[in-house]
């Protein structure tokens, strides 16, 4: 998305400029999450949302149109759609020179470091295979990271090829038989994902959830007209989380009193989350994250209403059971797995065993516990530093690195869920396009300012 924004800049001042996308998959533009040839798969936002420009809302939904997709029930579309959305714009963009003179070019490579020139004014990008790629800027556009072990004790279950850590990985479910029992660890929306997937592969053997809190995604209902926002007049001026959270639950009270839902009054908060996040002190941020994050998700980060359906099917035939509870270890036996759960305070874990166990807790966030060696690099220099909440990075307000002794990088930027510690939500299609369209503008003007 960015290089779309690059490509689109002004051209009445034209740039002489080289824009270098660095991407190691077969192809650009889907990335980890649209690549998957599952249709099964659904995007958790409605097309309408997803266009990758803000200035034109249709862009997406006449795509699909024009294109002849498959249609979208409920207006739920499969991630695998929006991949091929995605890779065809890219395309173009490869394909020739933009009309501001901007050009890109794709290295299907990784990018395995990258060295800040002594003056910061520069950087040399390392590929693999030896290449390098000198930079006036660097964004850093690495997407998600797959999830963090979910027990420490004893990590040998690590290498069985029956414990799945990456739920998104090529062929992560191949291996699962039709009939063996699976544990998933995690009720969020990657372990929907799996649980559709398996019953598309014909999986009927026992399936355990295990879960914290023991909570799926809200549903999303029919589309409801837009709610007013109420941030300017109720939560402006608010820097405690309880405050914050007293006034949106008497909002929602307000509004069930119209006989309007809660859903809308949460999604009118959307354009005011970053400034609600960044009007708490880090104590404040911390105690939100302690305590509200989990049911946030839940209602925030919504299931279009076909697969909570499916789920609800699968939970009352029983292929699929729910357990509460938090995983204290998992240990190999035979070719078996043995998980320990803990259910409750003063009571001995429960023991549960399956033939594969995969974990659908979410991408890694901390940057301090990232091993990809881009990264590490960039962290023992000092130019990337990890939030103290271990959230993401440590930016300005446009993106760009904050080193090891707080100084804005003139060089190093970064986009996505690595910017979730400035603005918390930062993972979803709505603010990525932002982001990208503000970011191209800034390197814009700095690009012109150079000429």
């Amino acid at each position: 998305m960015l290089a779309l924004q690059l490509a689109l800049l002004s051209n009445q001042e034209p740039f002489a400029c080289d824009v270098h996308l660095i991407e190691s998959r077969p192809v650009p533009g889907p990335g980890l999450a649209y690549t998957a040839r599952r249709p099964e798969y659904l995007l958790n936002v409605r097309t309408e949302a997803l266009s990758a420009f803000p200035a034109q809302p249709d862009h997406f939904a006449n795509w699909l149109r024009v294109t002849q997709s498959e249609p979208c029930q409920h207006g739920f579309c499969s991630r695998q759609s929006y991949g091929r959305y995605l890779q065809q714009l890219i395309g173009q963009v490869l394909e020739w020179p933009s009309t501001n003179g901007i050009r890109c070019q794709w290295h299907n490579q990784t990018a395995t470091g990258v060295h800040v020139a002594p003056d910061g004014k520069t950087a040399t990008v390392r590929l693999t295979s030896g290449a390098e790629i000198r930079s006036d800027y660097v964004v850093l556009a690495l997407g998600n990271f797959p999830p963090a072990p979910p027990a420490h004790a004893d990590l040998r279950y690590l290498t069985r090829r029956n414990y799945h850590g990456n739920p998104w990985a090529r062929g992560a479910l191949r291996e699962i038989g039709l009939g063996d029992s699976v544990l998933l660890i995690g009720t969020g929306l990657t372990a929907i994902d799996v649980l559709l997937g398996l019953r598309a592969d014909g999986h009927h053997g026992p399936i355990t959830v295990v879960s914290g809190h023991g909570r799926w995604p809200a549903a999303h209902l029919p589309a409801e007209e837009a709610y007013p926002s109420f941030y300017a007049t109720r939560l402006a001026h608010l820097t405690r989380v309880a405050d914050v959270l007293r006034a949106v639950r008497q909002q929602i009270q307000e509004a069930a009193q119209q006989g309007i839902g809660w859903r809308p009054v949460i999604d009118s908060l959307r354009p005011d989350l970053g400034r609600i996040w960044g009007a708490w002190s880090l104590a404040e941020q911390g105690r939100f994250l302690r305590h509200l994050a989990g049911i946030w998700s839940v209602v925030r980060h919504r299931s279009p209403p076909q697969n909570a359906a499916a789920v609800q099917q699968m939970l009352d035939s029983g292929l699929v059971r729910l357990e509460k509870g938090r995983i204290r270890a998992i240990e190999p036996v035979a070719d078996q797995l043995v998980v320990s759960v803990q259910t409750g305070s003063g009571q001995p874990p429960r023991q549960l065993t399956a033939r594969h166990v995969v974990t659908c807790t979410g991408p890694l966030l901390d940057y301090s516990r990232i091993s990809t060696p881009l990264v590490v690099g960039l962290r023992e220099a000092g130019h990337l530093v990890p939030d103290a909440l271990r959230l993401g990075i440590q930016t300005d307000a446009d993106g760009a690195l904050l080193n090891a002794q707080g100084e804005v990088s003139s060089v190093l930027f970064t986009i996505g869920a690595s910017r979730r510690p400035a603005g918390f939500e930062s993972t979803a299609v709505p603010e990525l396009r932002n982001q990208a369209t503000e970011l191209a503008r800034e390197l814009g003007q700095r690009l012109r300012m150079q000429q």
